[in-house]
């Protein structure tokens, strides 16, 4: 774990800021927002270190309406594909790691309700049918956010909304091993179709797109989530976050705002569907 041009993530804020803590993750696609902190990540491996990440705060055995962090995806975020794209892509032909691949707009409306503490609706991807489905998924008000993406770097409109990036470093073999996996597991693909993708799409864009925007992040962790010395240090930052963010509730001050501790109880239970 180490700092990248020793940039750091600021703590203060004031009435207006964007957010009270920002981390931003590459290479592990994580990424945390709310409404006192952002964190974000691309690439691979991103996904289980933000697992791993839950775990170790114990976040993942509580209900979804009392947690504390909570993890946004930007596979989530993917554009509604036209006719002519959506056959590419059922051929294997459609490149889903470029950045026009995703709906940045919609990223964009999404992290600005979070910021506000409202309740969103995350869409749901369909990788079999390279379309969004017809539901979604809660997203009840946290005050750290977890949002992991390969591209969260690239777009500097949504970079800058974090306060932290964490950039996760791994081999190629690593994350083409786990790419393998995940599309021959999760998404239905067969090999070829996976290795195919992967010469033609995935690694060009990734040394494209991806990689150079490493320069971005404040902290490079190599290994993954194999990095439990790195993991551990980026835990306890988030519960100095979560603790610090308890005792301005507790004192009636949230995001240098002077609101009574109840208000966002309030705003969030009228907010959830019943």
């Amino acid at each position: 774990l180490r700092p990248n041009d020793g940039s750091h993530c600021p703590q203060g804020g004031k009435a207006g800021d964007k957010l009270r803590s920002t981390i931003n993750l590459a290479n592990v696609v994580c990424f945390y927002i709310s409404v006192k902190c952002v964190l974000c990540s691309s690439v691979c491996l991103q996904s289980s270190v933000c697992e791993k990440i839950m775990e170790l705060l114990g976040q993942n055995e509580i209900d979804h309406h009392q947690r504390q962090v909570a993890i946004l995806s930007q596979d989530s975020f993917y554009r509604e594909l036209t006719p002519e794209q959506k056959a590419k892509a059922l051929k294997g032909q459609f490149n889903f790691d470029h950045p026009d691949a995703f709906d940045n707009e919609l990223v964009m409306k999404t992290l600005w309700q979070i910021m506000q503490g409202k309740t969103v609706q995350i869409p749901v991807y369909d990788f079999f049918t390279h379309s969004r489905k017809d539901e979604f998924v809660t997203v009840y008000p946290a005050d750290v956010v977890l949002f992991e993406g390969i591209l969260m770097f690239y777009s500097q409109e949504i970079r800058d909304l974090f306060q932290m990036k964490l950039f996760v470093d791994t081999d190629a073999d690593t994350r083409l091993s786990r790419r393998v996996l995940r599309d021959i597991g999760e998404r239905g693909r067969d090999l070829e179709q996976v290795l195919t993708q992967y010469i033609t799409f995935v690694k060009p864009a990734f040394e494209e797109f991806c990689l150079p925007t490493k320069k971005y992040a404040d902290v490079i962790i190599p290994r993954g989530a194999d990095n439990l010395v790195a993991i551990n240090l980026i835990v306890q930052h988030i519960q100095d976050i979560l603790n610090g963010g308890l005792t301005k509730r507790h004192s009636g001050c949230m995001n240098g705002h002077s609101t009574p501790a109840r208000q966002r109880q309030t705003s969030e239970s009228s907010s959830r569907p019943h």
